[in-house]
Order: structure tokens, then C-alpha cells, then sequence
């Protein structure tokens, strides 16, 4: 995917769903949390264990489906075989983007999803790709 599909992709998406959200401020999870925050997109954490909890201002909820708003981007930060099963999700509540976070590759799970209509970003992180591509907002 290059560079400006990229960009677009991170302009255009508001609220982000994030998948293994984690309430440990050494996960990865909770530090690009944080840092989408900053950047001024709504992130609504997903973890089962941490469901109807606060991470971060932010209420907890156990699936995607349980989100009572639209989502436009999920964030994955789970286990590369359990990819498949959150693109179904991602493709059920109508989201419009399925970011695989680094080291999360699921051939097929990218597959279905480009193949109902998502975009689809694959092994790269948006606190990485924000900065990088020149979209950084102050904070």
C-alpha cells in the first residue's frame, strides 16, 4: 500500500475502534492508544476482560458489536490467527477500515475484507505512519 493511500486512509477515519486494547501502560496497545488520542481521533478500546471499565477517559466494551457508535477504522492488536475473526466482525458493524497492527498478518483475514468492500492496512502502526507521513497534529 503506498504512502498516500495511507495519509488518506488516517484523514478520513474519525473514530477508531482498538482490538486488545490493554489497561498496561508497557503494551503497546495502551501507548498507541494514547497517542491516537492526542492526534484527536475517538478511540473506544475492545477487550472482553476490561469490558464496562474506563482505559484512558474511555468506557471499555467486550466486541465490536456492543459499540453504540459507527466505526470507521479497527485498529487490531491481537494474535495474527485471530485476524480472521475480527475482520468478520469489522465487515458486520459496517467499518470502513481494518488496520492489522506490526507483526499482525492474516493473508485471508485481508482478503475477505478487501473483498467486502474495507480498506485494509497490514503490519504497520498508525503512531508510526502519523508522524512519518507529516499528518502529526501538535499536542
Amino acid at each position: 500500500m503506498n504512502d498516500g493511500t495511507v495519509a488518506d486512509i488516517l484523514l478520513s477515519a474519525k473514530t477508531i475502534a482498538l482490538v486488545g486494547a490493554s489497561d498496561n501502560p508497557a503494551r503497546p496497545s495502551y501507548r498507541v492508544m494514547a497517542y491516537l488520542l492526542t492526534q484527536g481521533y475517538q478511540v473506544i478500546p475492545v477487550s472482553p476482560k476490561l469490558a464496562g471499565k474506563t482505559l484512558q477517559g474511555q468506557t471499555v466494551y467486550a466486541a465490536l458489536a456492543d459499540i453504540p457508535v459507527k466505526i470507521d477504522m479497527v485498529d487490531v492488536f491481537r494474535h495474527s490467527d485471530a485476524a480472521w475473526e475480527v475482520a468478520q466482525d469489522a465487515i458486520a458493524i459496517h467499518a470502513g477500515i481494518l488496520w492489522l497492527q506490526i507483526g499482525v498478518i492474516n493473508e485471508q483475514a485481508a482478503v475477505l475484507a478487501k473483498e467486502s468492500g474495507l480498506q485494509v492496512v497490514m503490519d504497520r502502526c498508525p503512531k508510526i505512519e502519523i508522524p512519518r507521513l507529516g499528518l502529526e497534529k501538535p499536542h
